[in-house]
């Protein structure tokens, strides 16, 4: 997924690069600001972030010039707080509307749910089977099957044991999980996290898959292949 970000303050775009880096979101900044045309059609974003103080043309301009040729998702982030520039970004076609300063959990929130409506932009569970330690993980029917016994696995269970088998051999970190389970809409906390591992685990030992998931103690959680 990639953002457009057309901020000039430089920490300011240092800052939300460093943090959407961690959602596994790329974002670039325009080449020229006199040019910013230029980049979006070279870059083709997903969602476009427009401060409305700019060198040269201000956001509105450049939201108005996107406009002409996209629908694609733009959020302006600016410290006027006035209301009339708030009606006037989405009056040129603007989404959404966030003021400085800002909380960076904020911003990304808003981001991913402007994503969400475009894009249907969502982990989903997949229609297929996976094998893993002899036993077959059913994601289509939530369910796993081992030696002749089955288990029916919660949407949290399943999404958990999805991500872990798919980084087999790979620590995955609890707040990894949490912003993945968070990000596709089952909001949790630490407690219920690990709640829902523990309970994995369980259902899982119960058909006889022994420390298939096994805890990193201070990093996280991994699957493991037998």
């Amino acid at each position: 997924m990639k953002v457009l970000l057309i901020e000039d303050d430089v920490s300011i775009f240092d800052v939300i690069c460093e943090r959407f880096a961690q959602w596994n979101i790329d974002v670039i900044g325009p080449e020229d600001f006199q040019h910013i045309m230029v980049t979006f059609k070279k870059e083709g974003p997903q969602l476009v972030i427009i401060d409305i103080q700019l060198p040269a043309f201000d956001g509105f301009h450049w939201c108005r010039e996107i406009r002409a040729v996209s629908n694609v998702p733009i959020l302006f982030l600016s410290s006027r707080d006035h209301p009339m520039d708030m009606v006037m970004a989405m009056q040129m076609g603007a989404d959404d509307f966030v003021q400085k300063p800002f909380h960076t959990e904020v911003l990304i929130a808003k981001v991913q749910a402007l994503l969400r409506r475009a894009y249907n932009y969502q982990e989903t569970i997949q229609s297929d089977i996976e094998k893993w330690n002899g036993a077959e993980i059913h994601y289509d029917r939530a369910m796993v099957h081992f030696m002749g016994e089955r288990v029916e696995l919660t949407k949290n269970e399943l999404f958990i044991l999805k991500v872990l088998v798919k980084a087999r051999g790979q620590i995955v970190s609890r707040d990894e999980l949490m912003r993945k389970l968070w990000d596709d809409e089952r909001f949790v906390n630490d407690n219920t996290l690990t709640v829902n591992v523990n309970r994995l685990r369980q259902r899982l030992e119960d058909i006889g898959i022994l420390e298939g998931i096994i805890t990193k103690k201070g990093l996280g959680y991994m699957a493991v292949d037998a």
